[in-house]
């Protein structure tokens, strides 16, 4: 069942889909749309990005529909070897809502040589984001 109109998708299981929405949807400003499903079907949240979507799905939906696959989601942790990246605005009053909520920062904000910030973070689930925002020429990143 496809429910998107992308021609691609990735799905990420997650601890709790409030969450998630509060961090990509509230945090990030991206474009997130809650699911609408039919009765029975689990709830999910769809970020389409320009061709490929990002289906987020709680983990116990997924295990659910798929019970094979519970060992292997309970075995290793959410998150491990995924790197999204963003583009976003107000990356400063992103790092500040990141550093409020008390989420975790890999690589701090930054203004990279070839003019863009950056920042690398966790998401509440432990995938890891990248985000970037060009710079403007009178600004600065923080350190």
């Amino acid at each position: 069942m496809n429910v998107h109109r992308s021609r691609h998708s990735v799905q990420l299981s997650v601890a709790d889909l409030a969450v998630t929405e509060a961090f990509y949807g509230g945090i990030l400003e991206l474009p997130m749309q809650r699911s609408i499903t039919i009765p029975g079907a689990p709830e999910h949240l769809l970020l389409d990005m320009d061709g490929i979507a990002i289906v987020f799905v709680e983990e116990g939906d997924v295990i659910r529909a798929h019970p094979v696959l519970e060992q292997r989601l309970v075995m290793f942790p959410r998150g491990i070897g995924v790197t999204l990246h963003f583009d976003v605005k107000d990356i400063e009053g992103i790092n500040d809502a990141i550093l409020e909520e008390g989420l975790e920062i890999l690589y701090p904000l930054q203004l990279k040589p070839y003019g863009v910030k950056e920042l690398w973070c966790f998401d509440p689930d432990g995938y890891l984001v990248v985000l970037d925002e060009p710079s403007g020429s009178n600004s600065s990143a923080g350190s």
